[in-house]
Parts: C-alpha cells; structure tokens; sequence
C-alpha cells in the first residue's frame, strides 16, 4: 500500500506558517513513502527507546507480528534494552540521519522522547508519509499542537497520541452516561492527580560535569535552548523544567482529562487563571523559579456552552492539592484512585472515577445498588488499554481514515486544553523587571483565549509561551 501526496514541500513550506515556525524540515533528497511489505508486517521505527518505549515497542512488534526495523536514542544507556531485543534493527542516535538512511525500510514511527522533541520527530516523519505515534503530551507547546493536527490531516497518516485510556472501556462508558443525561447539565468538573512524584518547584541544577560517553548532549538539548549538561535533568525528571517537559499537567493530564473532553465535547477553552504553591523560604516570590514547574497548582479552564451542553468549569489539581471532598461521598468511602480521580457535577447528579475513568460511580454510591447503568454506546477497542498500540498497528495496515481511539484529530485539541493550563502557570511565573532592575511578579492572571486565532487577548506576555523558538543544532 502506498501512501501518496500531490503536495510537493515546496508548496507546503508557502503555504504553511510552520515554515516559521522553527520545525527542522529534512531536505528533499530525504523525502519518501513507506509502504506496508507484501508480508503485511509494519515496518516500525522507534525514536527513543527506553523509558515508556519499552512498553510502546513491544505492544506494536506484538511477537514478531510486525517489524522493529530502526532504532535511535541519543543515549545508549536508555537503548540497551532496545538493541538486545532488536539486535539487527540498525541504531542510530540522531532521528534525522535514520529517516534519511532507513526512510525506505520504514512505514510508521514511534516516538517516546521527551516532550520537546515530540513535534520537531514526528512532522519530519509525517512529512515522509509515516506513520506516527506519540507519547503523551503530544507536544510542548499549543502552537506545535495544532500543527501537528492539521499535519496528520495533510498528510493523510495515521496518527495515535500514547494515552492508552483513550481504548480503554471505561472512558466509553462515562461518554455514554453523561450524553444520555444521566447527571443532567454537567457544569463543573474535578480532575486532580499525585504528580508530580520528580522534584519540582525547586531551584535550577547547577555545576559543572562531564558528558558521558554515552550521551550526545547536543542531540539531547535538540530544539531546547543551549545549556551545559547537569546530570540532574535525566533520565525522567526533565519533566519538572520548562525547556523539556510540561509538569505534571503535561505528564498527566491527557489521561485524566481525556473523559471529560470527549464526554462533554468540550473543544477550544475561553479562559485559564491558576494559584501556584512555593516552600517557604521567608519571601514566597523567591522561591518562584521560571526555568521549572511549581510544586502544586490548582488551575480553573473555563469552557463555553456548545450548542444545548451548558459552560463548564474545570479545576485542575496537582502537587497533594485535592478538592473538596463530596458531601455524598461516606466517610470511610475513598475518593482519590490509583495517580488521581476524577468528579463530574451535573443538575442531578455526581459522578466520581478514577484514572482512565475506571471505576465510574454515581454519588452516593448507594445508587449503584439498584441501578441498571447503560452500556456503552461506543465500539469498544480490542484489548482496551492493553490495545492502544495494537489499534495504531492495525490502522496503519488499513490506511488513512481507520478510527484510532487518540487519532491527533482528538488529541491535538485535548493536547491544547492541558497545555492551556500550562499557560496560565508560566503567566503566573511570569516576572519582569521595573525601572530600578527589581523583578516584578504580576502573579495571577485570568487569561481570555481566542483559540481560533491561538492568542492570549488580555495578557500579551502570555503569548510567548504559546510558540517557542526552536535552537539550531
């Protein structure tokens, strides 16, 4: 099966402002198109590979089922796994010489790199007709996002964000329920999780060290602003820091918020505003550190009415922070699940469930005794969870236009509401400096989104964090 496309390069680069964006475009002798083997096997290729990879990889070579065919990490310590398993599959450690040496040998890729890289990988492979599948968040920033979304649909590539409750049977069901109007108008909702479980909140690493042999810094930093290597960002804990990751937000928000923005078909948000916590060190504003993500945030998106489905206000908790605990729920009742939870407030009724909406349950639960709870309306994925791989696999043999539970039309609008909240956290951090040289911390803002035009109306500092610069290497 070949994938074709009218649209040269060229044409892309006019008429896209990606061109502006700072996205490293591969050159055209590069450029070509995968194809599924006679054999039926996808040709696979993973860009980063230890870490969430070494459950990623596997799922999509399901024994043997299909092919590992290129490897790339830019660190051979996180690789060894990948390489012992795939022994023949050739190792590269920059994306962009793979794609140009292995282009032809690869149908689809999977990227589980950190979360800075996500978008510059995946546009250079979707670019190439690949296939891709991106660990969660999708990207670093909203810009990236919304790109990548129209990419996909560009391109005609299938796409999948690695959110695995996105398949799974739960989130279906909670979809289900709150569209048949099981809680009435669903007004508020509550989503808080146990993140971040990596120090945040605190000052910048410094000190000088070597790199280790085993490391290409430079391939690391990638897009991210040039920095000295500080052992103290790797091997996970980049996610606490602003050039790299995207917190806890980042981290776990397209699990928790997925059910809620399917089920309540929330799209663009109208507004952000967050309070962030410190450690006390004498003066609060001290310990506000703008290079990393705070310890705890409670965050407030607002959404519109869409259509008859009244506004809606989501609260996002993270850093031990919870809401307050429901009246109907008993006292020896739990109401936190495994990472977090989740409540939904309608005109008649509550629901509370946990990650992935598992374990939906009316408040009070006494309810569930007797009640008979629709089932799901929705196709349930093969293998729920366990399945989102496999989905992608199989969508990619059948070709452009296959459901995918997180396919990037979904997940690049999900993607834009978290890092929405991200936005009103790096606007809180935001400082400036007065007349004397002093730091200025404007602290807590209601930010007003325009999301069709992607800008912040009311707090023009904020709009810098919506597209980053990319750094040359």
């Amino acid at each position: 099966m070949k994938i074709k496309n009218k649209n040269s390069r060229r044409d892309f680069l006019k008429t896209s402002s990606l061109a502006a964006a700072g996205f490293f475009i591969l050159p055209r002798h590069v450029l070509g198109r995968g194809f599924i083997a006679p054999s039926d096997k996808l040709n696979i290729a993973g860009v980063g590979v230890g870490g969430r990879a070494e459950t990623n990889l596997p799922k999509a070579y399901n024994n043997g089922s299909d092919n590992i065919s290129a490897l790339c990490d830019v660190d051979d310590r996180r690789s060894v796994n990948a390489r012992s398993k795939w022994p023949k599959s050739p190792y590269y450690k920059d994306y962009r010489i793979m794609l140009d040496k292995e282009g032809k040998n690869i149908d689809a890729v999977m990227i589980t790199t950190p979360d800075h890289m996500h978008a510059p990988i995946a546009m250079a492979a979707m670019e190439l007709g690949k296939h891709v599948y991106v660990e969660k968040p999708l990207t670093h920033d909203i810009y990236e996002a919304r790109m990548l979304t129209a990419a996909a649909k560009k391109y005609k590539v299938v796409t999948q964000m690695g959110n695995q409750g996105a398949s799974g049977d739960d989130i279906r069901l909670i979809e289900t329920w709150l569209q048949d109007g099981l809680l009435g108008d669903v007004h508020t909702v509550h989503v808080w999780t146990n993140r971040p479980t990596w120090p945040q909140g605190i000052a910048t690493p410094t000190g000088q060290f070597e790199v280790p042999a085993e490391l290409d810094w430079n391939l690391w930093l990638g897009t991210a602003p040039q920095r000295d290597y500080n052992p103290a960002f790797l091997p996970a804990v980049w996610r606490g820091w602003v050039d790299y990751g995207s917190g806890s937000l980042g981290d776990m928000g397209c699990h928790f918020i997925d059910s809620p923005y399917l089920a309540l078909k929330l799209g663009y948000p109208v507004s952000a505003e967050t309070s962030i916590g410190s450690v006390y060190s004498g003066y609060f504003k001290e310990v506000i550190n703008t290079e990393g993500f705070p310890p705890s945030a409670k965050t407030y998106i607002q959404f519109p009415q869409r259509g008859s489905m009244v506004p809606v206000k989501m609260i996002w908790y993270d850093g031990g922070i919870l809401p307050e605990r429901p009246a109907e729920l008993l006292p020896d009742e739990e109401m936190s699940k495994v990472d977090g939870g989740m409540i939904f407030e309608g005109t008649k009724g509550k629901l509370l469930a946990g990650k992935f909406g598992a374990n939906a349950t009316l408040l009070p639960t006494s309810l569930m005794k007797d009640k008979v709870m629709p089932k799901s309306k929705f196709p349930l994925v093969e293998g729920g969870t366990e399945g989102h791989q496999q989905q992608w696999v199989k969508a990619c043999k059948a070709g452009y236009g296959t459901f995918t539970s997180s396919d990037f039309a979904i997940a690049g609008p999900l993607t834009e509401t978290v890092l929405m909240g991200n936005l009103a956290v790096r606007s809180y951090q935001y400082s400036e400096n007065d007349s004397k040289g002093n730091k200025i911390f404007p602290g807590r803002k209601k930010l007003i989104w325009d999301g069709e035009k992607m800008e912040v109306t009311n707090f023009a500092p904020a709009n810098q964090f919506v597209k980053r610069q990319y750094r040359t290497y």
